[in-house]
């Protein structure tokens, strides 16, 4: 059996645009069907054995087990200074041809494709390849992902539909991500009233899982330019929440795993033996910190260098002051890669409890 393709956009970056893609082609495949990816236009790559491609894709090819081909599953990348050059002389670059030959190699093998989408639907307008653009092109079927909410959701909602409108492309549905569970039905009922006059399908309401949420601190040491001084093996430890050194009090502790303590060099002998003194109160075998942020340029203390030691945490030192520190951490924006398996394992369970996947298939059928 042949379905139609499936074209996953959003009303934005970081709506979870990556997450839904992901969820959907691993559920499709544990239903039994052949199913294709690609990221037809990308803007942030990686170069691998001299080949280009979009970072999302390296997270399918480990999932679906393919080999990456960039011109199958990468085929246009938009890169800084990308536009300018592309204006210059449109003709040379062939954008469509690429999409169009990866779209059809794609479908020859797999019994659905399923297209992620590039920031909000217009990115790509410049060179003609905007999301609207390309789902047309690909003859996808299009859903949108929209952040839980009413007003401001269904707002953005009816702005973005109007560029896959303006193309005539089939609209699937759409899936709310990111909502409160206390909000849950109270969204699904109003924005689910506005989507019936829209003559939208509600496809699923995703509740919004903090644990997507929580950065590694490899990223918090990008985010704040950082210089790893211990333990640059543990970069993979997940931050749950941020402690100020200064406010370091026994029911945070008692709370909390995986804290970030940030905190003055200065003051990091202070706080480490504040840390000690609670965690003895409160009998915790394992310590509370899943990384130090230090500011500032004294010695640590030999006691901070056995205590770091002693429970192998990794301790970065930045430029930044505690406020500048905290502010950065505070906007980092979280992606589902590789080293995060357990979200990505999450990710596909929130799709598979959350939508309607018999309802997509029947919308796309052929």
């Amino acid at each position: 059996m042949k379905y139609k393709n499936i074209y996953v956009a959003a009303t934005g970056q970081h709506v979870g645009k990556t997450t839904t893609t992901l969820g959907l082609v691993s559920a499709f495949m544990r239903m039994g069907l052949e199913v294709g990816y690609c990221k037809p236009v990308g803007q942030k790559f990686l170069d691998i054995k001299n080949l280009r491609v979009d970072k999302d894709t390296l997270l399918f090819a480990d999932l679906i087990h393919f080999d990456l081909d960039p011109k199958l599953h990468s085929p246009v990348i938009l890169g800084q200074g990308a536009t300018s050059i592309f204006l210059d002389n449109p003709k040379k670059f062939k954008l469509n041809e690429r999409i169009l030959h990866a779209a059809h190699e794609l479908e020859r093998n797999n019994q659905l494709v399923i297209f992620e989408g590039t920031g909000h639907p217009g990115v790509g307008t410049v060179a003609d390849v905007s999301n609207a653009d390309v789902a047309k092109l690909v003859n996808a079927a299009v859903i949108m992902i929209v952040e839980g909410g009413i007003g401001s959701t269904i707002d953005k909602l009816n702005m973005c539909l109007s560029l896959f409108r303006e193309r005539d492309v089939q609209l699937l549905g759409v899936i709310i991500n990111k909502v409160w569970p206390d909000k849950i039905d109270k969204i699904k009922h109003y924005v689910g009233k506005k989507l019936k006059q829209m003559n939208l399908p509600l496809l699923g309401t995703i509740p919004y899982d903090r644990s997507l949420a929580y950065p590694l601190m490899l990223s918090i040491n990008e985010a704040i330019n950082g210089e790893v001084v211990y333990n640059s093996d543990k970069l993979d430890n997940q931050v749950e929440d941020i402690l100020a050194g200064s406010l370091i009090d026994l029911k945070e502790l008692k709370s909390s795993n995986n804290l970030l303590l940030v905190v003055s060099s200065q003051t990091l002998d202070k706080a480490i033996k504040k840390i000690e003194f609670f965690s003895k109160m409160l009998s915790l075998e394992v310590t509370p910190l899943s990384g130090i942020v230090i500011t500032g340029d004294s010695d640590i203390a030999g006691s901070c260098k056995k205590y770091v030691a002693k429970h192998n945490i990794p301790l970065i030192r930045t430029r930044l002051d505690t406020y500048g520190s905290v502010l950065k951490i505070s906007r980092i924006e979280v992606k589902i890669n590789l080293q995060t398996p357990y979200k990505i394992k999450r990710a596909i369970e929130l799709i598979e409890e959350n939508v309607d996947l018999n309802q997509i298939l029947r919308s796309v059928e052929q």
